[in-house]
C-alpha cells in the first residue's frame, strides 16, 4: 500500500497494516489487554506533561488550535481512564487506546475496507470537515494533519471519521501513530510496543510509512 506523507514540521509519523486472523466481533480483547486500559498499568512508556505539549505544539504548526474540544485523541483518554470510563471496545481499538493511553501520542485506525485510496497525510483545508460519531457530530479539519482518502479526510490526532472506523466485520486496519521528532524516537518506541502488542493477538503487522 502506497501513502503519501506531505512535509510537514516535526511530523514523526508511524504507519502500519494489521491483518486479524478473524473479524473483530468474533475477537474479544483478553483479559491482559484490558488490564492495560488502566492509567496505572504496568506499561514500557509513560506519559508526561513534555509529551503532552510536544503533541499540542505539532498540532498547531498550520493554524489549528488543539485545546478544549479540539484537543488531541490520547488528552481525551487520559481523562477517561482516570474517571474509570475508559473501557473495552473491541480489540482493535483496546490496543490503539492502550498504546495511546500510556504513550502520550494520538493513534489513529481505520477499517481498510472502509477507506479507499489513493492514501495521503496532509492538513485540512479550511472547509474540510467530517461526521466523527453516530450521532453525526461533525469535526471542521481546516489546518489539521489528517489522513485523506479518495473521499476526503478519514483520520486525525483528534477524531477519526465515523465512515471508516472499525466494526464488528473489520479484518484489516491501518493504523497512523501521530509522533513529533523532539520526543526522542519516542514513535518508533510506541509503534514497537504496539505491534508487539498485536502480534500476542495473533494479528500480522506491516509498517508502510516510513517505508
Amino acid at each position: 500500500m502506497d501513502l503519501t506523507v506531505e512535509p510537514y514540521p516535526n511530523l514523526d509519523l508511524f504507519a502500519f497494516i494489521t491483518v486479524f486472523p478473524r473479524p473483530l466481533g468474533e475477537l474479544p480483547s483478553p483479559p491482559w489487554l484490558v488490564a492495560l486500559l488502566d492509567a496505572d498499568a504496568d506499561a514500557p512508556l509513560t506519559r508526561d506533561e513534555t509529551v503532552r505539549a510536544a503533541v499540542r505544539d505539532l498540532l498547531r504548526h498550520r493554524g489549528y488550535k488543539p485545546t478544549g474540544r479540539g484537543k488531541p485523541a490520547s488528552e481525551y483518554l487520559v481523562r477517561a481512564a482516570g474517571e474509570g470510563h475508559l473501557g473495552s471496545i473491541n480489540v482493535a481499538v483496546d490496543t490503539c487506546n492502550v498504546v495511546s493511553l500510556h504513550s502520550g501520542l494520538p493513534v489513529s485506525v481505520v477499517d481498510l475496507d472502509r477507506a479507499m485510496p489513493p492514501f495521503r497525510v496532509a492538513p485540512g483545508g479550511d472547509d474540510d470537515a467530517y461526521v466523527f460519531n453516530a450521532a453525526g457530530q461533525e469535526i471542521r479539519v481546516g489546518g489539521l494533519l489528517c489522513l485523506h482518502d479518495a473521499e476526503g479526510p478519514c483520520a486525525n490526532p483528534v477524531k477519526d471519521a465515523q465512515r471508516t472506523k472499525t466494526h464488528d466485520g473489520t479484518r484489516r486496519t491501518l493504523t497512523l501513530v501521530w509522533g513529533t521528532d523532539v520526543l526522542d524516537a519516542r514513535t518508533a518506541r510506541a509503534t514497537a510496543w504496539y505491534r508487539d502488542l498485536l502480534a500476542r493477538l495473533g494479528a500480522t503487522t506491516e509498517v508502510v510509512y516510513p517505508a
